[in-house]
């Protein structure tokens, strides 16, 4: 289901935002904000997809490389590309099978908002 401004949702998982702070610049770590899952709030605003994970773009770049160079590559770089494109043939897989996903921004009930969120982490109360 997609979700729409003004729906209560609830997170289905752990997420933990940021990186450790630190106390007065020292560099020691002082903790970490974790949400855990099930808290529940409310979509105020539902932006656009997210961005496509690091393997697919690269898997996207390699592809366009071999289709628009390919035929000028010499034999062993055209392989060596054609090893890289194999490998990141699941992710992109998974992307098309997972479909578009859209960012959210959601108010839970505690107070804390959490902006650019992708959808997936949240379901429909």
């Amino acid at each position: 289901m997609a979700l729409v401004a003004g729906v209560r949702v609830k997170l289905v998982a752990d997420l933990v935002l940021g990186d450790a702070a630190e106390a007065a610049g020292d560099g020691e770590p002082v903790g970490l904000l974790l949400l855990g899952a099930g808290v529940q709030g409310t979509v105020e605003h539902v932006g656009g997809d997210v961005a496509p994970p690091d393997e697919v773009r690269e898997y996207e770049r390699l592809r366009a490389l071999r289709d628009d160079y390919g035929h000028t590559m010499p034999a062993e770089s055209l392989k060596r590309l054609e090893g890289e494109i194999a490998k990141l043939t699941p992710h992109w897989e998974a992307f098309q099978v997972r479909g578009p996903r859209s960012s959210v921004r959601v108010r839970f009930d505690n107070g804390f908002v959490l902006d650019g969120a992708d959808e997936q982490v949240l379901t429909a109360l």
